[in-house]
């Protein structure tokens, strides 16, 4: 139900100039760090979880944590 309504939304997802920074150091990614969580949202082991008004999405070695009323990525942490 979560994730649907995430992947409902998909083009909404974004983060702001501190969570890039964030996110990329968190993952240890170098890649833009908006595409790589969307594209782990996508994959069908992605399990989402809505706490407050924060959305969790768990999948491989990483838990991303999303604003469920503005669709951004607040953070990104390995798990």
């Amino acid at each position: 139900m979560h994730k649907d309504e995430l992947l409902e939304n998909i083009d909404k997802i974004h983060t702001t100039e501190m969570g890039v920074g964030r996110i990329c150091r968190n993952l240890e990614i170098d890649e833009e760090p908006v595409n790589y969580c969307i594209n782990k949202l996508k994959q069908d082991n992605s399990v989402v979880t809505k706490e407050g008004k924060n959305y969790y999405v768990n999948v491989d070695d990483c838990i991303i944590t999303i604003n469920s009323s503005s669709f951004t990525i607040i953070t990104a942490h390995k798990n």
